[in-house]
């Protein structure tokens, strides 16, 4: 094997990943510190990347070189296998921060693949381990304007109830979570200050928001997850 044979394995990886909704393009290129132009040239095998160009394309992806090993040949499962997926619940916004829901409160299911789901780290900073784990929501006109342009009005957020911590769940890069904010849910980064949680957006013409916690409450209380995959349509 030379190096050749790990760039088409780490390309090949890197499109199933994009495929599979995980990332963009785009958001491969600024994790990594590239153009997006650099990215789409490597996918499309009109230019190759130097080995510290590698090592940030896999510190993002989590990869180490075993991952671009040749693995041996196996069936992979159908796509209409219904083994290979599952179904996580659309909800109603207001009974994000219960553990389960009616059947009223279920809009539709989305279906996931559960090796998609699986990779995700949960990193819980209340007991949540009895609560449904993923849910989805869509995202209203307040979050998406700003948020924009990292959101958009009628975006569908996949949350990771699990992930309610404030730790990054990538270095260098600031979560982006569902949060109760009186009788509304904000999608915002979020930075706790003493008693008061900042709801930070992205479009720099939206004023912050803040949380204040009441006695004997924590952050965890309002958080309800970290925003994993966002879906926007076209």
């Amino acid at each position: 094997m030379v190096i050749s044979d790990l760039q088409n394995r780490l390309r090949d990886i890197l499109r199933e990943r994009i495929e599979a909704g995980e990332l963009t393009g785009t958001e491969m290129g600024i994790r990594a510190g590239f153009r997006q132009a650099h990215i789409s040239n490597f996918l499309n095998g009109r230019r190759g990347l130097s080995i510290e160009a590698m090592d940030r394309v896999m510190e993002v992806l989590r990869l180490d070189v075993t991952n671009l090993m040749p693995e041996p040949r196996r069936r992979a499962p159908e796509a209409s296998d219904p083994a290979a997926f599952d179904s996580v619940p659309l909800v109603a916004a207001g009974a994000l921060l219960q553990s389960d829901f009616s059947l009223a409160e279920i809009v539709e299911y989305l279906h996931f693949k559960k090796s998609f789901l699986r990779r995700m780290r949960p990193e819980m900073a209340s007991q949540r381990r009895s609560w449904q784990r993923f849910v989805l929501m869509k995202t209203d006109k307040d979050s998406g304007v700003a948020m924009r342009p990292r959101l958009l009005p009628g975006a569908t957020l996949l949350i990771d109830r699990h992930y309610n911590s404030l730790n990054c769940y990538r270095r260098r890069e600031p979560n982006l979570y569902v949060v109760k904010s009186g009788e509304s849910w904000k999608v915002r980064y979020v930075e706790l200050q003493g008693n008061l949680l900042t709801l930070r957006p992205q479009n720099q013409e939206c004023a912050l928001g803040y949380v204040e916690l009441g006695r004997g409450e924590t952050f965890a209380d309002y958080v309800v997850g970290r925003v994993a995959h966002i879906s926007i349509e076209t």
